[in-house]
């Protein structure tokens, strides 16, 4: 007869004697529970004591988290975490430094416990460790301990990040603004200015005026990528909170003081640091971690954000100054004088504006300005414009001379392309949304030039030129011109290029016949046919093929995942992993010091989950873990990949999927364990691709075409290379 659900059988540790083994009744209070095993140990005032996780987290049982203790844990019995809480109060203010030190250390690993936390918290303790801090008494490992605890115990969002004093923040600014800092001193001072200018307005506005572009470049300079990753993760909390009115600005101060965003690019590129991200960081021979790739694709984004006023800002037709700009247009395509004291009266002079402005492919023929009034692009298609006529002067004059002397339906409208170009670029590079916490995808060609968005403009204007001219197209074939050239830029993007020139390159090789081939392929390989009996065939081999589907999600589950946990205050490399049993009876789960290299086996996983007791699993919004989060905007792809499944009757086990393929697989495997229907994107299209290949072997059959059981050898090596051509 199985055991009661509510008996957990567990082993009990205490210093000096013996493990016990025990039955836990999850029914019982846990204070009687801890009063049963200090009386089997004779250990007196059980009041002052607790249990804990006896694994590397040392967490402590409390009656919240008394549910996931499983059957074979070993918990400790240990002081009461107030206990520890006064003691170490007392241990880190000792005059002995070395009894100091051994305390800080203590702190710094107990309060990673959110249990502890509370109670050192209550003890007012936050104060006490910023009081050591201000009062500068402290450095070397003392204060590296003491920087760590401090971001233990605010990472729990206990206690809000507005209670801090200007001294406090002058003396964590003044170890980043130190030439020569202890390594762990600066990574941890980085990490405090970073969370407390996210979280709130006003400490943003307090670390604004103490720290300097110029000395936070040094550390992207250093050889540390941990501290290159840090410093970058500061700028860009700065870039977040930089407040988006016109103020006034000082281009030679060097604070961040007030600064709208663009004024503070400006002081980005007054330092470099581009320049220098690019050679310490991207050419560094040293790879790009996740992290660091993470704060790369978020300073990405948000130096394409600076985009959006200019996207967002309506021509003003009746703008003297705006109008100018299309003038320059004029007047550097057709090098003609364009002031008003030219010759000839004010009709012939708007008739050949208008001619003019015809030939450079304006909607509008009497009034370009009309054509940007449309956002987004706005103004910014009129800048791209402005600086592929001033900095590629020649390619500019021959696109506009090429197509004016062409018949009127073949020319390609420069203008209307530029605009609809500058939408699309928009479009691709997300311009206006914020950075998602959960993807690491940058492009290390945008770091390769300060006016990086413009001169992809200008490489993708040309194209579009070129794969106008190769599909022959004319005025009636616009749209399907931008949709080649929007394949061609992603196809292009999707290999990463690493400058400009390479990015370049890669189009020349993605022709308009070379996408036709490649939509040709793609086409044949995901070839559909439409007749009756085709249909039938479909229809009776779904269901194996869809067997087969559940089958694969399955084997995946067995092979298990590491899922990364994402704190709502701050990333942090804390890792779980999950795994199915081959029985697949039973989820087996924990947690992990470091991402892993293979599979994890079974027997390292210490907790357990039946496959019986789960009762659903529900995604996005519907997850406990995501109901706080849905409203955010930067957490809309964290809410994609989030997954829970849910046990007993109010127990939850949280995932946050790594990439939209686990998510997939694990949603998949989960229900079709629950027999129900898989609905996954990914097993519509694994669907059509086995339907797809199992048709054509079928017909191949029909046609009495032996497929042979095993693939054709490969070719040996040749003896020699006699056969290649001479050119001698």
């Amino acid at each position: 007869m199985p055991p009661p659900a509510d008996i957990v059988k567990v082993a009990i540790e205490w210093p000096g004697a013996f493990p016990k083994l025990m039955e836990i009744d999850q029914k019982k209070p846990l204070s009687a529970i801890i009063k049963e095993v200090c009386e089997g140990w004779s250990v007196p005032n059980h009041d002052n004591y607790a249990l804990q996780n006896a694994d590397a987290t040392n967490f402590y049982i409390t009656e919240k988290n008394r549910n996931d203790i499983k059957n074979g844990s070993i918990l400790r019995l240990t002081k009461s975490p107030a206990s520890t809480a006064q003691e170490l109060h007392e241990r880190i203010q000792s005059s002995s430094m070395d009894a100091k030190l051994e305390a800080l250390k203590d702190l710094a690993t107990s309060s990673r416990d959110i249990t502890f936390a509370q109670e050192f918290i209550n003890l007012d303790g936050i104060t006490l460790l910023t009081q050591m801090v201000e009062s500068g008494t402290d450095f070397g490992d003392l204060l590296s301990f003491t920087l760590t605890a401090f971001v233990e115990l605010m990472d729990h969002g206990i206690i809000s990040w507005d209670t801090f004093s200007v001294a406090f923040i002058k003396k964590i600014a003044s170890y980043v603004n130190k030439s020569a800092m202890d390594t762990a001193v600066l990574q941890r001072s980085l990490a405090i200015l970073e969370s407390m200018v996210l979280n709130s307005q006003d400490l943003y506005q307090k670390v604004a005026q103490e720290i300097t572009i110029g000395q936070l470049i040094p550390h992207l300079q250093g050889s540390d990528q941990d501290i290159q990753t840090y410093t970058i993760a500061v700028i860009n909390a700065l870039f977040l909170k930089a407040p988006e009115e016109k103020r006034q600005f000082d281009e030679n101060s060097a604070s961040i003081l007030d600064c709208p965003l663009t004024e503070m690019a400006h002081i980005l590129a007054q330092k470099q640091l581009r320049s220098i991200i690019l050679t310490n960081v991207i050419r560094s021979p040293k790879p790009i971690n996740e992290e660091m790739a993470h704060q790369l694709y978020v300073l990405q984004v948000l130096t394409f954000n600076l985009l959006e006023d200019r996207m967002m800002t309506k021509m003003d037709p009746q703008d003297q100054a705006q109008r100018d700009i299309i003038f320059e247009l004029r007047r550097i395509a057709f090098d003609v004088e364009c002031d008003s004291n030219n010759s000839g009266s004010i009709e012939k002079r708007k008739s050949m504006y208008t001619r003019d402005y015809k030939k450079l492919g304006f909607i509008n023929h009497v009034n370009p300005a009309v054509d940007f009034t449309q956002i987004p692009p706005g103004m910014l298609a009129l800048d791209n414009m402005l600086y592929f006529a001033r900095h590629h002067q020649d390619a500019y004059i021959r696109i506009v001379l090429e197509n004016s002397s062409r018949e009127d339906k073949h020319e390609c409208p420069f203008g209307r392309s530029s605009i609809e170009l500058t939408k699309m670029l928009c479009e691709i590079l997300k311009v206006g949304e914020l950075p998602s916490e959960n993807c690491h995808e940058f492009h290390p060609m945008f770091f390769t030039h300060d006016r990086a968005f413009e001169e992809f403009f200008c490489i993708c204007i040309q194209l579009l030129n070129k794969t106008w001219k190769e599909m022959r197209a004319t005025s009636e074939d616009f749209n399907k011109v931008m949709q080649v050239v929007r394949e061609q830029i992603m196809r292009a993007l999707t290999a990463k290029p690493n400058s400009l020139d390479q990015f370049k390159s890669r189009l020349q090789n993605l022709s308009y016949t070379e996408i036709l081939k490649l939509r040709q392929s793609e086409r044949m390989n995901q070839e559909d046919f439409q007749s009756r009996p085709i249909l039938e065939l479909r229809e009776k081999i779904q269901p194996e093929i869809m067997e087969l589907i559940k089958q694969q999600r399955l084997n995946r589950l067995c092979e298990g995942t590491c899922f990364r946990k994402i704190s709502s205050r701050r990333r942090q490399d804390k890792f779980w992993y999950c795994r199915l049993s081959p029985n697949h009876k039973v989820l087996h789960y924990g947690d992990l010091e470091e991402s892993p290299q293979g599979e994890v086996p079974h027997d390292s996983l210490q907790d357990k989950l039946p496959v019986a007791d789960i009762k659903a699993v529900v995604t996005g919004k519907d997850c406990p873990h995501m109901k706080e989060k849905g409203a955010l905007k930067q957490n809309k792809e964290v809410l994609e990949l989030a997954f829970s499944v849910l046990y007993e009757s109010d127990e939850y086990l949280n995932f946050i999927a790594p990439d939209k393929h686990e998510y997939c697989v694990w949603t998949d495997g989960l229900n079709a364990l629950l027999g129900k229907e898989m609905t996954s994107e990914f097993t519509k299209s694994d669907m059509d691709t086995l339907l797809s290949m199992e048709m054509k072997l079928r017909l191949l059959d029909l046609e009495n075409i032996q497929i042979p059981e095993a693939p054709p050898p490969i070719p040996k090596e040749p003896s020699n290379y006699d056969f290649v051509y001479d050119c001698n």
